[in-house]
């Protein structure tokens, strides 16, 4: 089959494997190719088990797969080949050096740029898929078109707007693409191709264009006013407790308000996944290179109200388990940041966890999708942990459940079950409010929700 066009991905991970996914299905005659150094990742999206899970994108990816969506290792083939390029390597916060902690590391989107450069044979486009601090965009177009006679490469703007649990859906109906790029005569050009692409499937009027800068700061500032709103609605929470207030109540009162709205304000445990800490924190140490330190301090004390809600979430299980949790068995139910993904990128579980390791208690993690991954976060032989399946079994002797994924195979639990088979008093701490505690009170536990007023029975 003649293809139209032939898009390339670099980075088959969480953004690049449905985004291209959905492209091949949505444009059958593009050929879209996905690459990554990772052998074992491509097998496994040739395979009928998947890297990733994430509804719907098995269906997406064997209706597509071996017609016009490939999966390879071939990245320097695949660039010589391709029209677009979609970027979309692994950009985690510094761990050395200038930025550590804070600015994003870009040795590998650096390393994906040069490649770029060295097998293309003719005029590319390439797409930032990464979510990338801004003015990133200049860097790679000086990389790429350094060597003057060469090949010419026109750099886009093309930030990620997913949601884990929901990328399909977000996919096949996006709110709006964003895409940015150069306002030149080849820069517009280079708009009007990648536009093409999405609108296949997306109305015109939700694909925005703007200048590059804007759109790589528009997915930046985004996260950051997403994560805001989870850490206002969560000190929020603590004052609730306090004074016998219900955090649903009082979101459910100000999302009414027009100027607010109701989403973001449910109160948890805290926000986790790859983006709103890593962006959050790039946005501080941009402000700080920018000489703006108040405005950091703002948007970083974001990021320390996340981490207090889930220190505190450890220091009232120890407060109400009698001041000790050493040698107790907790049931830690769920592991992933959020529900419907195995992804585990700064799930409030992970912190949580190692409190409760640091506390010497006997640590049980069950997840429907995330036991893998969780393995990996806290080790497979760390003293004090153990993984089981059966959320029954990891409850077994257990002193104390703790609810940390909204999964929905734990709101349809049989808690009398598990209720018999626990040490007493037995304690339910949920992180998520997504129990009955009125029910869960009645069958002998004692109840702690999130800004809430507990339930206990002493």
């Amino acid at each position: 089959m003649t293809f139209k066009k032939r898009i390339l991905c670099i980075g088959a991970g969480y953004v690049g494997g449905p985004t291209m996914a959905v492209i091949a299905d949505k444009c059958p005659d593009v050929r879209v190719e996905l690459v990554d150094i990772n052998a074992e990742r491509i097998a496994a999206w040739n395979s009928d088990d998947l890297p990733i899970y994430e509804p719907g994108l098995d269906e997406v990816v064997k209706r597509n797969r071996g017609k016009n969506l490939f999966f390879t290792t071939e990245t320097d083939k695949g660039i010589t080949e391709s029209d677009i390029i979609f970027v979309s390597v692994n950009t985690p916060t510094k761990t050395f050096g200038q930025g550590a902690g804070l600015a994003a590391d870009l040795q590998y989107w650096e390393k994906t740029a040069r490649q770029i450069l060295r097998a293309s044979t003719s005029d590319k486009i390439v797409v930032e898929k990464s979510t990338l601090p801004v003015r990133t965009a200049e860097a790679m177009d000086r990389i790429l078109n350094s060597n003057g006679s060469g090949p010419h490469f026109e750099v886009l703007s093309n930030p990620e707007f997913l949601a884990e649990g929901t990328a399909i859906e977000d996919l096949l109906d996006p709110d709006r693409v964003l895409i940015g790029g150069m306002n030149t005569d080849t820069g517009q050009k280079a708009l009007d191709s990648l536009e093409d692409v999405y609108a296949a499937w997306v109305p015109r009027d939700r694909i925005i264009r703007t200048n590059v800068w804007s759109s790589e700061l528009a997915k930046l500032v985004a996260n950051a006013f997403l994560a805001q709103r989870v850490s206002s609605i969560n000190a929020v929470s603590a004052l609730c407790e306090r004074t016998s207030a219900d955090v649903n109540e009082v979101a459910h009162a100000i999302g009414r308000d027009s100027r607010i709205g109701s989403k973001f304000l449910k109160s948890s445990v805290g926000f986790g996944g790859s983006c709103f800490k890593k962006d959050i924190l790039n946005l501080v140490y941009i402000c700080r290179q920018h000489g703006l330190p108040e405005v950091a301090d703002y948007w970083e004390q974001v990021v320390r109200m996340n981490e207090y809600q889930q220190d505190r979430f450890v220091g009232r299980m120890i407060s109400e388990m009698f001041n000790t949790v050493a040698g107790k068995r907790i049931a830690v139910f769920g592991f992933a940041f959020k529900a419907d993904t195995g992804d585990t990128r700064e799930s409030p579980a992970i912190r949580v966890c190692r409190h409760l390791l640091e506390e010497r208690a006997e640590v049980c993690i069950t997840d429907p999708k995330a036991l893998k991954n969780a393995r990996y976060d806290l080790g497979q032989d760390t003293p004090g942990v153990t993984y089981e399946p059966d959320p029954y079994k990891a409850a077994e002797g257990a002193h104390a459940v703790a609810i940390m994924t909204e999964w929905s195979d734990f709101k349809s639990l049989d808690y009398k079950r598990i209720h018999d088979t626990m040490a007493k008093p037995a304690f339910i701490f949920d992180g998520r409010n997504i129990l009955d505690h009125d029910k869960l009170f009645d069958l002998g536990f004692n109840v702690y929700p999130i800004g809430k007023a507990a339930r206990t029975h002493h």
